[in-house]
């Protein structure tokens, strides 16, 4: 067999010498005749390592020494989103050309679809583990708060995956569990009454109301004497219990800031939700809840906190709502104005589907406000 020259070019190497083409030959490289059997078989072994390395290295990522968990599986990584790959776009229009195109047209959704597409994300943004707890609260009854709480728990649990649960911390005998179909005549006395034994979700969840929006509530007692009875121990027992199967609790608070349940719930917050009227007097109770905050200890929630303005109060139509909504930016992270719908106003159970537009886009402005203050909460 003929001896190939040293300085053969790469087109004179046979086939079976492709895998070293990255290999560079020199003048002065050795000469094969010159290297023994098992020497040959050295370089030849380490040659191909060398290849394999240099295979591992071209990969589209450097991914460092240790292998990738699971969840680097991502299907925004996996998935092709270009093109006709792309899913079918929303919109009137948008959904008429890539129908008739036969599918090969795809223009993206509409801007009002990316727009809710994108509040879906900002409500959806995940917690690091752990339950994360928002009271709603006021000095002032009448104003809505119960409503809100509504609203905002409805928000959040029709976009997440996981659990939302409100808590109905009324001591005047709340009524949040009236603003969803009613489906026991439990209570958080029987929270507490049974929490020993409850061992699992489905134990827990025989005791609470719930819509469609999949938002579970639990109610308060409706004997005005036993909901004063409900104290700062009987609430830990609750929130206890309600960390171990939800990602967001919300506590409808009732009116005032200085009763038994206050504390603990102040102490679990991770956000905080104030509600105001549109009224003078209203506005400046809600104001006067945020300094009585700062004063006793809790200035970094008050910066961290949402202030639901209801316009649908008695006095709204004659006051100067923009410098209300002046005031509270002053002093809060955020103001949402929640407007009149005539199916909050009943005062009966709330049919998100049902309620008008701009009150479930102000509802869902809020819902992510609120995610967004407990994200970077957690993450400071």
């Amino acid at each position: 067999m003929a001896k190939r020259s040293a300085s053969a070019t790469p087109s004179e190497l046979p086939e079976e010498a492709g895998a070293s083409d990255e290999i560079e030959l020199h003048d002065d490289a050795v000469d094969p005749s010159a290297v023994s059997a098992d020497e040959a078989e050295t370089i030849t072994l380490s040659t191909s390592a060398a290849s394999n390395d240099d295979l591992y290295q071209r990969r589209p990522e450097n991914r460092g020494s240790s292998p990738e968990p699971s969840a680097m599986l991502t299907d925004d990584r996996l998935i092709e989103t270009t093109g006709r790959y792309r899913e079918v776009p929303e919109g009137f229009w948008q959904r008429g050309l890539y129908e008739l195109s036969f599918r090969t047209i795809n223009v993206g959704d509409s801007r009002s679809v990316r727009e809710r597409k994108e509040m879906d994300a900002r409500i959806a943004t995940p917690f690091e583990q752990g339950t994360k707890f928002v009271p709603v609260l006021t000095r002032k009854g009448g104003v809505g708060k119960t409503t809100v709480t509504t609203l905002l728990g409805m928000a959040i649990a029709s976009v997440r995956d996981d659990r939302v649960l409100g808590i109905d911390a009324n001591p005047d005998r709340g009524t949040l569990a009236e603003r969803v179909p009613k489906a026991t005549g439990a209570t958080v006395r029987d929270v507490v009454k049974l929490a020993a034994g409850i061992g699992s979700f489905t134990d827990f969840a025989e005791l609470l109301s719930k819509d469609k929006t999949r938002l579970h509530i639990l109610a308060s007692d409706s004997d005005p004497l036993l909901s004063e009875a409900f104290d700062e121990d009987d609430y830990n027992v609750v929130a206890d219990q309600a960390a171990r199967f939800y990602s967001i609790v919300l506590t409808d608070c009732g009116t005032g800031v200085v009763h038994s349940v206050m504390r603990p719930t102040l102490q679990r917050a991770d956000g905080l939700v104030v509600v105001s009227g549109g009224s003078v007097d209203e506005a400046r109770l809600a104001s006067e809840t945020l300094t009585w905050l700062e004063a006793n200890g809790y200035k970094d929630l008050v910066k961290n906190a949402v202030v639901a303005l209801n316009t649908a109060t008695q006095g709204t139509n004659v006051v100067k709502l923009d410098e209300i909504e002046n005031h509270f930016a002053s002093r809060v992270r955020a103001v949402v104005k929640i407007p009149y719908d005539p199916l909050l106003a009943a005062g009966s159970i709330i049919d998100w589907p049902r309620l008008s537009p701009y009150t479930r886009e102000a509802a869902r402005e809020l819902a992510a406000l609120v995610v967004a203050g407990m994200s970077e909460r957690i993450g400071s």
